[in-house]
């Protein structure tokens, strides 16, 4: 079943800040807090440091009605930099890869193509964007479900 969800990006407080949303809506992780150090070697990249390998790479928690709050840690020393605008994605998780090829064709026209759509070590098809509104997008279809 096609779902929508909010993705939030954190320097490096995922896991506090989800603590406090679990405490807040009184719910549980869906799958538990899964770590950067499950990322494979990537390459052409430097080894991840130690530092990093205890992160988040994926929470998720369910809020209400369905809705479901994920998050990720995006630390400086990956490349990234946090800054209210880019903290924030709406993730579509829709029911075909047809629909997710549609919904990134359409999203990603005018906008900025971030992580082009592609199979991924979790088995997933997915990739991010901005669009034209500078509204970021996650696309992310799993033939698993």
């Amino acid at each position: 079943m096609a779902r929508v969800s909010t993705y939030l990006n954190f320097p490096r407080s995922t896991e506090e800040a989800f603590t406090f949303y679990k405490s807040v809506f009184g719910t549980e992780f869906e799958g538990g807090i899964h770590r950067m150090s499950e990322v494979p070697p990537q390459d052409g990249a430097p080894p991840m440091a130690e530092a990093d390998k205890n992160l988040v790479m994926h929470v998720a928690l369910p809020v209400l009605d369905g809705h479901m709050l994920m998050g990720t840690d995006a630390p400086e020393s990956m490349g990234f930099r946090v800054v209210n605008g880019n903290n924030v994605y709406i993730n579509l998780q829709p029911d075909t890869k047809e629909e997710a090829d549609r919904l990134f064709t359409a999203l990603s026209d005018g906008g900025k193509v971030e992580m082009p759509l592609q199979m991924m070590f979790w088995g997933d098809y997915f990739g991010s964007c901005s669009d034209k509104y500078g509204i970021n997008w996650m696309i992310n279809y799993s033939s698993k479900a």
